[in-house]
């Protein structure tokens, strides 16, 4: 078992926030009081995913809720993982990020990607065979407004000539950027750029995308160590029987959540097999972990030992979690987990 005092690890948090099955803005207002939470816990990240016309994802406007996120923390980093790039007009975009980023403090992490959902991109009119491509022209010009006085470029999907930039990012020239991965062939992009990473894959499948990541930043002779991370379920409670009446109840209505609109075109995600009906099951893969906090340490523990990560992200909120249940597992966890691992947290990429 690896010693936690020699790892290198800081602490985040991913949110689907899917329907818990009680009011909208209630749980938009429970969200926002865990979150300051997070920030007064020494949490490093707050990452919130975007969806749209599923239950699984109920901020399908992420820069909406971060506004008020910036407002209600002090420390706490946060961002989308990740803004859908192909969703929105890039302009729009460009300003919303600086928006946030100067409204927060430069606590902005910027997160980009794809999509993964056709019936998501479906809905909003877009063709799915094309959003790749619209996805990295949208990146590519993105980073350019940010960076620059002025805005042109040339693309089949994007015109812009000398369009004025006039908001700016406090971070420059651009805040941190963050990309999900599941398969070790998508590693060699974002070690190339400098894009931290997150991965909801299994241990070996993190273990072969951590090591390309880092092999191809040795080749191209890079020093400085982004985040690499992973990102299970985690419930903690005073003992491992009441932590697991907790997942075994709420896991099925994030399951649900995560299948609802996959299911109602008569399809399966891509990436179902990652999580299985029970919670118990969730667990025999390594995928998530409900326990004390001694059984938490361990699980946190292998995981470094087992993939060579240095940011371990939770679900510490999902399904049908009360806000209690979500505060009372922070609580244990920021005081009976991550002290294990704080020498290393002090050294973790900056």
């Amino acid at each position: 078992m690896v010693d936690p005092a020699g790892c290198c690890m800081k602490f985040g948090v991913f949110d689907h926030m899917d329907d818990g099955g009680g009011p909208l803005g209630t749980l938009y207002a429970e969200r926002l009081e865990l979150i300051e939470a997070y920030d007064r816990s020494g949490i490093y990240g707050y990452h919130i995913a975007e969806h749209h016309s599923t239950p699984l994802g109920c901020a399908p406007s992420p820069g909406l809720f971060l506004a008020a996120v910036a407002q209600r923390t002090k420390t706490l980093r946060f961002g989308p993982l990740v803004y859908l790039l192909p969703f929105y007009h890039p302009l729009r975009l460009i300003e919303e990020i600086c928006m946030l980023d100067q409204m927060s403090g430069g606590r902005l992490e910027l997160g980009i990607g794809r999509g993964v959902s056709p019936f998501e991109t479906r809905a909003y009119g877009l063709d799915f065979a094309q959003t790749g491509e619209i996805y990295h022209e949208a990146f590519e010009l993105i980073l350019k407004g940010l960076a620059g006085d002025e805005l042109t470029f040339e693309g089949k999907h994007y015109r812009f000539h000398n369009v004025p930039m006039i908001l700016r990012p406090l971070q420059r020239p651009h805040p941190p950027l963050w990309y999900g991965i599941t398969i070790p062939e998508n590693a060699d992009w974002p070690a190339a750029n400098d894009v931290n990473v997150v991965s909801i894959a299994l241990r070996p499948t993190v273990r072969s995308i951590i090591d390309r990541y880092r092999a191809e930043r040795t080749r191209l002779g890079k020093t400085h160590t982004p985040f690499m991370g992973v990102a299970r379920h985690v419930v903690v409670a005073d003992s491992d029987e009441a932590a697991r009446k907790i997942a075994r109840r709420a896991y099925p209505r994030w399951r649900n959540n995560f299948r609802w609109l996959f299911a109602r075109h008569g399809a399966e995600p891509r990436i179902t097999a990652l999580y299985p009906p029970t919670f118990d099951e969730l667990t025999a893969i390594d995928n998530g972990i409900a326990g004390s906090p001694r059984t938490v340490r361990d699980f946190v523990a292998a995981e470094i030992e087992a993939t060579g990560g240095n940011y371990f992200v939770s679900w510490l909120a999902f399904g049908d979690m009360t806000l209690a249940e979500s505060l009372r597992s922070l609580a244990l966890f920021s005081r009976e987990v991550m002290p294990a691992f704080a020498p290393a947290r002090a050294d973790a990429a900056q």
